[in-house]
């Protein structure tokens, strides 16, 4: 609803009155889609001249556009529909553990450009990788640029416990990585380009792509697993991403599933990542010196490959899956149990083979999990395939927009 200077006691600020009042046009025309001024107006509660002033000045800020004319079917002379602009972006980037993606979503969700680059992140020096990210950043930046399109921030998924607010990865055990200042790395190196740039933890970030744009899109209570060096998990209960009192939480690949098993990267024994991350499935169904355990090999290409090896009927590879599918279903039902989410969706490696590991999983789950009928939550396989953090972080970059559009020159 608009907001008046009048509201509280005092007069409240108009800038604050104006600010709010733009994020309200501009989360209009995101949840409903193109509409004149006039109905502008009407579903924000703003009068006309106010609605015709905000969506005049978000069209100068480039945030909105105009279009074809509304059709309402009442009489009357139609009014010009406004919806967001596609010139309007933001940046996602993922580190993975042996891969670099970038992914542009401008304001209407619309994916602009996605790239990915094939990296031995784990042999390279972080300096290095840095290098190499803030170089895919400046590609994405160039080519939107010849489309007419803007960045309006970065967001930068990182594995593992990355520290809320200065973007640092105080920890991934994938990556062997401690203490490196992602952040402050990549502002260094893009000061040029002036946009804001953040760090947070992968996984949440690809749980955030889940609520806003992927096959769980806007459910309250979802949890999302991914797996590939590690596991981790995000969680979205009651419509907001949960994150712990400082933000480490979702580290759930390191749950102490076999204290007998293999050693971690992170030196304890028995995670639940030694049995079920991408690593452990490509040992179980190849050889060392097989192409898929190359990790110089784009990581999607090696997936695909294990998939046509199983579609194909191979013993090892089915033999592998089923039993990463039965102990990925073992750690599932502990996030089940704990959190009784509406939808599992498991995303990364899990995904892409899902068909494979799917009868694996529901076993356990159904033998596990305490509640009958799981509790009322279903599995889901992820749409958005290795993209999904790179994407969260896309979406959110663009927060920044639709909470306060006055950060937009």
């Amino acid at each position: 609803m608009a907001i008046t200077a009048d509201d509280e006691p005092g007069r409240a600020d108009r800038n604050d009155v104006r600010r709010a009042n733009l994020a309200l046009v501009l989360r209009t025309l995101r949840e409903r889609g193109p509409r004149s001024r006039a109905r502008i107006a009407e579903d924000t509660g703003l009068t006309k001249a106010s609605a015709s002033s905000l969506v005049a000045e978000l069209e100068e800020r480039g945030l909105v556009r105009g279009g074809e004319l509304e059709q309402t079917g009442h009489t009357g002379r139609p009014g010009l529909a406004y919806g967001l602009s596609g010139a309007t972006y933001g940046v996602g980037v993922e580190i993975g553990v042996d891969y670099l993606s970038a992914v542009a979503v401008d304001l209407t969700g619309t994916v602009r450009l996605s790239r990915r680059l094939a990296l031995d992140v784990r042999a390279a020096a972080p300096e290095a990788v840095l290098d190499a990210a803030a170089d895919l950043v400046r590609q994405t930046v160039r080519t939107t640029a010849l489309r007419g399109c803007r960045p309006v921030g970065l967001v930068v998924a990182a594995p593992g416990v990355v520290e809320e607010g200065t973007g640092r990865v105080r920890y991934a055990s994938g990556l062997d990585w401690h203490d490196v200042e992602v952040g402050a790395g990549l502002r260094r190196r893009l000061a040029r380009h002036r946009f804001p740039v953040a760090v947070d933890n992968d996984v949440k970030l690809a749980a955030a792509a889940e609520w806003a744009c992927g096959v769980a899109a806007g459910t309250r209570d979802l949890a999302y697993l991914s797996g590939e060096a590690g596991v981790g998990a995000g969680l979205v209960l009651g419509g907001r991403l949960v994150r712990g009192a400082r933000g480490f939480s979702g580290e759930i690949g390191h749950l102490p599933l076999d204290p007998t098993g293999r050693r971690c990267a992170c030196g304890r024994r028995g995670c639940w990542e030694t049995m079920v991350g991408l690593g452990t499935l490509l040992a179980l169904a190849a050889d060392p010196g097989d192409p898929v355990r190359d990790p110089a090999t784009d990581v999607e290409a090696r997936v695909a490959e294990i998939r046509a090896r199983a579609d194909a009927g191979d013993p090892r590879t089915l033999a592998a899956l089923d039993r990463v599918g039965t102990d990925l279903g073992l750690g599932a039902s502990v996030l089940v149990n704990m959190a009784n989410p509406e939808v599992l969706v498991l995303g990364g490696y899990f995904a892409l083979l899902g068909d494979h590991l799917l009868a694996g999983v529901t076993r356990e789950l159904a033998a596990r999990v305490i509640a009958p009928d799981l509790g009322g939550c279903r599995v889901a396989l992820s749409t958005l395939g290795f993209t999904a953090a790179a994407r969260g972080g896309a979406h959110t970059a663009l927060e920044r927009v639709f909470t306060d559009p006055l950060s937009v020159d």
